[in-house]
C-alpha cells in the first residue's frame, strides 16, 4: 500500500514533493521521514510519511548536532568571545598536557586536533557528559602530531569545543545554544531534551536485509584502528552507534557531538536563522561569519574514514562533500541515521531531512540527493 504524503510545498516546489513521493513509494510500508526547506527565511517544503509521523515528531539526528553546536561556536566568535587564532590553552590550560599545547581553535574545530578518543574509551554515561569527555582528552595523546593532519572526531568534537565554550562564558555550549538559538527562534531541535517532549521522540530503527541493502561485509578486528577509537568501538562496552539516540541519558544531556533530537523543521530552521530573517528577527550570522566558517580547512585524505573529506570550522563543507551544485560556502552536517541539514547563503537555501531508520551504509542516506537538487533547482528558480 502506497503512504500517504503530507504536508505542503509552495508553488514552484512541486518537483520537490514529487521526489518525495517517489522515494516513499519503494520503501518498507513503516518508513518514516520528514522533510522541510526555507529561502531566504521562508519556508517552502514541508513533507512528512510514516505510520505515527507527524509534522513535529523528533528523531536523533546523530552528528547532524555537529552544525548547532557549532552555530554557538560561530556567534561567539562573532560576538568576539572567542577568537580563532587563539590557541586553545589560551581557554583551556591543561589541554597542554602530551603535545598539544600549540593547537589553536581554529585548527581543532577543523579536525586537527588528532584527539579522536582515548586509549581506553568511554562509557555511555561519559560520552553523555561532554566535560567528562573533555577531561579526559585533556590527559590523552593525540594520536597524530596536532595540526599535521585530519581526522573525524566523530563522538568528541562537540565536548573539545563545548570545554572552551564552557571556560570562555562560564556555561554550557548547551545552554548558550538554548538561550540564544533554540528558545528564541521556538526551533524543534534540542542539545538536551526534556522530559515533556519525550513523548514526541521517535526510537531509531536499526537497518534489516528487507531494506535492500545487506549490512557490512564482516572486516577483520579494526577496534584499535584510528576509527575504531574515534567510534569507541574498543571500549570495554564498545558503542552500538545506531542505538546512541534511543538511551534517555543521550537525549536529557544532548551531548554536543551526536546527542541532539530534533524535526526536520527544526533542522532546517536552525539553517534559516543562520543566514536569513527568520521570523521578525535578523541572520544570527553576519555574511562574514558565515563565509569564515565556511571557508574550506581540511581537504584531502581523511585519517578516520580514510576517505576523501572536505570540513569547514565546525561544519561539513556540504558542497564538497555531497551535493558539488551548491554554493561555495555552504554550512552544513549530516547525520549517521541518514539525516542532512545545511545552508547555502548564495540561493538562501535551508534543508532538513530526518528518517527513522538507520540509513545502509551510514553518512547522509543517498535519497538526499534528489531530494536537495530538485529543492536547489526550484531555489534558483523562484
Amino acid at each position: 500500500m502506497t503512504q500517504e504524503i503530507h504536508g505542503t510545498v509552495a508553488d514552484g516546489f512541486e518537483t520537490v514533493r514529487e521526489e518525495f513521493a517517489a522515494f516513499v513509494s519503494t520503501e518498507r510500508a513503516d518508513y518514516e521521514g520528514q522533510l522541510c526547506a526555507y529561502v531566504h527565511g521562508r519556508r517552502v517544503v514541508d513533507l512528512w510519511a510514516g505510520p505515527g509521523t507527524a509534522a513535529d515528531s523528533l528523531y536523533g539526528v546523530f552528528s547532524s548536532t555537529k552544525g548547532a553546536a557549532h552555530l554557538v561556536v560561530a556567534l561567539l566568535v562573532q560576538d568576539g568571545t572567542l577568537e580563532l587564532d587563539r590557541k586553545v590553552t589560551y581557554y583551556w590550560p591543561e589541554f597542554a598536557s602530551e603535545g598539544k599545547g600549540a593547537l589553536t581553535l581554529r585548527e581543532l574545530l577543523a579536525h586537527r586536533a588528532g584527539l579522536v578518543g582515548t586509549d581506553t574509551g568511554f562509557t555511555l554515561e561519559e560520552l553523555a557528559d561532554d566535560r567528562a569527555v573533555a577531561e579526559r582528552l585533556a590527559d590523552q595523546r593525540p594520536f597524530w602530531r596536532p595540526g599535521t593532519a585530519f581526522g573525524y572526531h566523530a563522538l568528541v568534537i562537540g565536548a573539545l569545543t563545548g570545554e572552551i565554550v564552557r571556560r570562555a562564558t562560564g556555561r554550557s555550549l548547551q545552554d548558550v545554544y538554548e538561550e540564544r538559538v533554540r528558545a528564541p527562534y521556538g526551533l524543534d531541535l534540542f542539545l538536551g531534551l526534556p522530559a515533556a517532549q519525550e513523548p514526541r521522540f521517535r526510537s531509531t530503527r536499526l537497518p534489516s536485509p528487507a531494506d535492500g541493502s545487506a549490512p557490512r561485509s564482516p572486516e577483520p578486528d579494526s577496534r584499535h584502528s584510528l576509527a575504531g577509537i574515534a567510534f569507541n568501538e574498543h571500549a570495554a562496552q564498545p558503542t552500538e552507534l545506531a542505538l546512541l539516540p534511543n538511551e534517555r541519558v543521550i537525549r536529557a544531556k544532548g551531548p554536543a557531538s551526536v546527542g541532539a533530537v530534533a524535526s526536520a523543521r527544526g533542522l532546517a530552521g536552525l539553517y534559516a536563522a543562520a543566514i536569513s530573517e527568520f521570523g521578525d528577527r535578523a541572520p544570527l550570522l553576519k555574511p562574514d561569519t558565515a563565509a569564515e566558517f565556511g571557508q574550506l580547512h581540511s581537504v584531502g585524505h581523511d585519517l578516520v574514514t580514510g576517505t576523501h573529506r572536505a570540513y569547514g570550522l565546525g561544519f561539513q563543507a556540504t558542497a564538497s562533500t555531497w551535493y558539488p551544485f551548491l554554493g561555495a560556502g555552504t554550512i552544513g552536517h549530516s547525520g549517521a541515521a541518514g539525516s542532512q541539514a545545511f545552508a547555502d547563503p548564495r540561493t538562501g537555501l535551508a534543508y532538513g531531512y530526518t528518517r527513522r531508520r538507520f540509513a545502509l551504509p551510514g553518512g547522509a542516506a543517498p535519497e538526499n540527493l534528489r531530494f536537495v537538487e530538485a529543492a536547489h533547482r526550484a531555489a534558483l528558480a523562484g
